[in-house]
């Protein structure tokens, strides 16, 4: 049997935690970046307006960064799995990881979100 089993098998969850929500954001960011494709071929048809190219450039803009953390989660869910992999076999007590990046990764995060919530909102309320 594998020595501290529990410890290196709540790692491994926790790690593909990581990469599922790394995942989403990627999927995310994909699908702003589209949406914007879109929201120029539904306005040509449906009110025979096109979106400005400010509004496309964000909405193009968001989208990559969202496919960027997402890939930036998954180097940083790596690099804390093989980390504490290692602190699960050391015989020595070693200090927790943190959670700056934690947070700094929570509030890019938050940030782009609200930004695409004024974003989407402001295009909404200017096609009425």
């Amino acid at each position: 049997m594998i020595e501290h089993y529990s410890d290196h098998a709540a790692n491994e969850r926790t790690f593909l935690a990581w990469i599922r929500t790394a995942i989403a954001v990627m999927a995310f960011g994909f699908l702003v970046e589209r949406f914007d494709l879109f929201l120029q071929i539904a306005g040509q048809t449906l009110a025979r307006k096109a979106l400005s190219p400010t509004g496309q450039l964000i909405g193009n803009v968001a989208g990559l960064i969202l496919i960027a953390l997402g890939a930036a989660t998954i180097v940083l869910a790596t690099w804390r799995f093989r980390r504490t992999a290692i602190a699960i076999d050391s015989a020595n007590p070693l200090p927790g990881p943190g959670a700056r990046i934690d947070f700094l990764l929570a509030g890019l995060l938050t940030v782009l979100g609200s930004a695409l919530f004024v974003y989407l909102a402001y295009t909404v309320i200017s096609r009425l």
